[in-house]
């Protein structure tokens, strides 16, 4: 199937899981994840009408980002007319926190005070307010990252006084499954945490879960952004096949 073929059947299933649900479908961001696709493939993904893109790692962004630029807005502040945004969803080493804000949009996977931290100070020299999500951890995976549950309110807390970043809300990856009914009470729990530190943190609205083989679960739980990449783009090409999804499937 084409990407287009794919884009209409995905929607479809967005659709389909917003009406079980009770939702509407603007209410749920579709987030095109081109980790390890090559850029004509953002490009035609952007052809198609997708504006919300996901990577993984900083460098391979900034090797692709040459090619897309005038599709990108590169974190720059206004916008392009009908620039696509890019987010980092992927881990981020302090040493490329300064990069990282230059290069994208928002940050999805803050998991300490540290790089929260860091990216506040480098938002702030380039005068910008920066949206963030943190990365929880719910499962007892060595693979996956994130801050525990119990760690959330001291973070939350910390974050306060940083007026470059703004935390607006919360991601999450449950335990890679065939079958994406497993994965409901982790996208149960993230909603709940987020529930309950709105009072502290008005701001932290967005939840960040589901990828391609389990969606439509977590769009019934409440996600407000979904991760495709698989489903969109078809399979990489990668050195060796992981036990554990990483938080870009």
């Amino acid at each position: 199937m084409s990407l287009a073929q794919n884009l209409a059947l995905i929607r479809e299933q967005v659709a389909d899981a917003c009406r079980r649900a009770g939702r509407s479908e603007a209410d749920v961001a579709l987030m095109a994840v081109s980790k390890m696709h090559p850029v004509e493939a953002v490009a035609e993904a952007y052809a198609a009408g997708l504006r919300l893109f996901g990577e993984n790692r900083v460098q391979e962004w900034q090797q692709k980002l040459p090619a897309l630029e005038h599709l990108f807005t590169a974190g720059q502040a206004p916008s392009k007319p009908d620039a696509a945004h890019m987010h980092l969803i992927g881990p981020l080493q302090s040493n490329k926190t300064s990069r990282a804000v230059e290069l994208f949009d928002a940050i999805d996977s803050v998991d300490s005070l540290r790089i929260a931290t860091r990216l506040n100070a480098a938002a702030r020299a380039l005068d910008r307010k920066l949206p963030v999500l943190i990365e929880v951890k719910l499962s007892h995976e060595d693979s996956k990252h994130g801050i525990s549950p119990a760690e959330l309110p001291a973070l939350l807390a910390a974050l306060a006084p940083l007026e470059s970043i703004i935390p607006a809300g919360l991601m999450t990856v449950p335990p890679w499954s065939e079958d994406p009914e497993p994965a409901r009470p982790y996208f149960r729990e993230l909603r709940r945490l987020r529930d309950a530190s709105l009072a502290a943190c008005p701001a932290l609205t967005r939840l960040s879960m589901g990828m391609s083989n389990d969606f439509a679960v977590a769009i019934e739980e409440g996600s407000s952004c979904v991760r495709i990449g698989t489903a969109l783009f078809g399979k990489r090409q990668v050195p060796a096949a992981k036990p554990n999804r990483p938080n870009d499937e």
